[in-house]
């Protein structure tokens, strides 16, 4: 008799990087900036995330804000400061 056995494991990767934006911009508009602005930040999180290791899980539970565990991918933005942020 054969018998099948079967594993399925959720693996992640986590990268941030920091960029300056006009300090006109309203906090407010900060998400729609950012949108209609990735390639001030789109090629260092490629590069970031080449860098970093491949961890267990979805990492929702391990980085604030992170809270799609179906997402295959998720992005998010924090303006430090002001401790505002949102999902892009």
């Amino acid at each position: 008799m054969k018998v099948k056995i079967q594993h399925r494991s959720v693996y992640h990767k986590f990268a941030e990087v920091e960029i300056d934006i006009p300090k006109d911009i309203r906090e407010e508009d900060v998400q729609e900036y950012l949108i209609d602005n990735e390639h001030l930040y789109v090629d260092k999180i490629d590069k970031a995330m080449d860098e970093t290791s491949i961890n267990y899980g979805t990492g929702c539970d391990e980085y604030r804000g992170m809270t799609e565990p179906k997402a295959t991918s998720e992005w998010r933005f924090d303006i430090e400061e002001t401790n505002y942020g949102g999902h892009l």
